[in-house]
């Protein structure tokens, strides 16, 4: 079985879709295929289709509605095309693939792949190369990891409390990736190659902070001094006006950096109370 929920809901067995149109059918399959091989509660199914607000019918609806899942999966392994000659015939059912275990629902992926668990094996290896100094290593790992994106996950599913929040757990993991990449990229000086990148990142997360200083080292470092400076007042402008905050002292000792033409050579935590850190041999002038 192959999964695919870092976009549009893709699930295939044999390479057939077993994803129903219904909403509520999908919600089950969404959620199955998120834990696959594990179990999957009935309470946090119902949950999930009911939101705290459950008919009394609700485990006899979800039982219908693992039936309905049961009907696409034989379907699909009607396509297969058999045993080899010779060879004895596995015969895999439905209920093979989606499991009832005591407590609720087992989709078994028969070791097929799954968008997320390769996501997060190649973040994690990305992160490693992040700590080890391994930039080039690590921007390209973690490129790799983002590429498995196609838009929001669970983009065309109904979603209720509990893929709601898988949502948004999964979207701050690629948002995490994404901020370690571009930091891989800056430290192998590919200031330019990420400006128009993080123009579109800044604005879509205005009060993130990581993604503001990023964009105000690029600039500085592509001889745009000014939009760096104003790059920050616009973050400390909407940080007070939206959350009634200043901008971490780590954001203002960048625009201290960079208002002495110093600016830190990378973004990585700094020690309490130290100062910006510039490059051995003198400030780092912006590139040209």
């Amino acid at each position: 079985m192959d999964i695919d929920v870092l976009g549009a809901l893709d699930v295939r067995e044999n390479g057939v879709s077993i994803a129903p149109t219904a909403p509520k059918p999908r919600q089950v399959l969404a959620l199955l295929a998120l834990h696959a091989d594990r179990v999957v509660p009935v309470a946090s199914l119902i949950e999930e289709l009911w939101s705290g607000k459950p008919p009394r019918s609700a485990r006899t609806t979800l039982q219908t509605y693992v039936l309905q899942l049961r009907e696409l999966i034989a379907a699909a392994l009607a396509h297969d095309g058999g045993p080899e000659p010779g060879a004895e015939p596995e015969r895999r059912t439905a209920k093979d693939v989606l499991l009832t275990l005591p407590g609720g629902y087992l989709l078994s992926s028969g070791g097929g792949t799954s968008d997320v668990r390769e996501f997060e094996r190649l973040a994690g290896t990305g992160y490693r190369a992040m700590d080890a100094g391994d930039f080039a290593g690590a921007s390209r790992t973690l490129s790799s990891a983002l590429d498995l994106w196609s838009g929001t996950a669970f983009a065309d599913v109904q979603t209720g409390v509990q893929l709601s929040m898988e949502a948004k757990r999964l979207d701050e993991s690629r948002l995490c990736a994404l901020d370690q990449r571009i930091e891989a990229d800056l430290r192998l000086g590919r200031h330019r190659e990420v400006l128009a990148e993080l123009t579109v990142l800044t604005s879509r997360y205005r009060t993130h902070e990581t993604l503001h200083a990023q964009f105000m080292l690029a600039l500085h470092r592509s001889g745009r001094r000014g939009e760096a400076l104003a790059v920050y007042q616009q973050l400390r402008t909407t940080l007070g006006r939206d959350l009634g905050l200043e901008p971490s002292p780590r954001l203002r000792r960048l625009q201290h950096s960079i208002l002495m033409a110093a600016p830190e050579s990378s973004l990585g935590p700094a020690a309490p109370g130290a100062g910006p850190q510039v490059p051995q041999g003198g400030p780092l002038a912006p590139t040209r």
